[in-house]
């Protein structure tokens, strides 16, 4: 058994071009080093699953009595950040996993996908134009045109529907982004390149997983300059006869 996940820190982004000049946009994740701290099992728990924490300096005061001797259990130093993960079955005879094991980068390098759930930076309260994307009304002389305008009647139906778009608060929400392609591995510095972005600001709290649904890649795929299978048959077909 091995877990699918792993927690990181986004570093930040980069660019990186390939061997046919094309540049793609690279998000730096520092994935782990993690640790074990408990093992959820079917019979206990209901579930199986792991708890992991992200190995980072932190001191000893910071961290009350309940979680010294949760910590101390599994014989696991103290950690900051602590998620659950889901554990699966390999097909071979490797030992599974243990409280106080070590996680590292290593776990996606038989993978080409992965999805990553951070949180998405704050933007405090926003009207429904950056919120939304509302175009606003009319820019002239006794308009408020950064408004959403009227919602609703008042004879019917005589209240706000549900899920009525509204300036409110804005960002701070979980965001899973999926199947992002892992361009590089650094097994040293425990560095994994994906590409596109990420939610959260620099130095914040990822969860990184093997994705769920990776996408299928189409046979003899080339890239750009892959023909469209469609527009060629159509194109070779004879041509009707007016």
């Amino acid at each position: 058994m091995s877990v699918v996940g792993i927690l990181g820190k986004k570093i930040g982004m980069t660019q990186i071009f390939d061997e046919r000049g094309n540049v793609h946009p690279i998000t730096v994740l520092k994935a782990g080093p993690c640790v074990i701290t408990q093992l959820k099992t079917m019979a206990k728990d209901g579930y199986d699953a792991a708890q992991i924490g992200y190995v980072d300096f932190i001191k000893a005061s910071k961290i009350n009595k309940a979680m010294t001797g949760h910590f101390a259990k599994a014989n696991c130093p103290p950690v900051k950040m602590i998620k659950e993960v889901a554990i699966e079955k390999v097909t071979d005879d490797s030992e599974g996993v243990k409280a106080g094991d070590r996680i590292l980068v290593d776990i996606f390098e038989n993978e080409r996908y992965v999805d990553v759930i951070g949180t998405s930076k704050g933007r405090g309260f926003a009207g429904v134009i950056r919120r939304h994307g509302f175009g606003g009304g009319p820019k002239s002389h006794g308009h408020m045109f950064q408004v959403q305008g009227s919602i609703g009647a008042s004879s019917f139906p005589s209240r706000v529907f549900p899920g009525q778009r509204m300036p409110g608060h804005m960002g701070a929400a979980q965001i899973t982004v999926r199947n992002l392609r892992i361009h590089g591995i650094d097994l040293e510095d425990n560095l994994l390149l994906v590409e596109g972005a990420v939610p959260g600001h620099r130095e914040a709290f990822v969860l990184i997983s093997k994705a769920k649904a990776p996408p299928r890649e189409r046979r003899g795929f080339a890239g750009a300059a892959t023909k469209d299978a469609l527009k060629a048959s159509k194109k070779a077909a004879p041509s009707k006869k007016k």
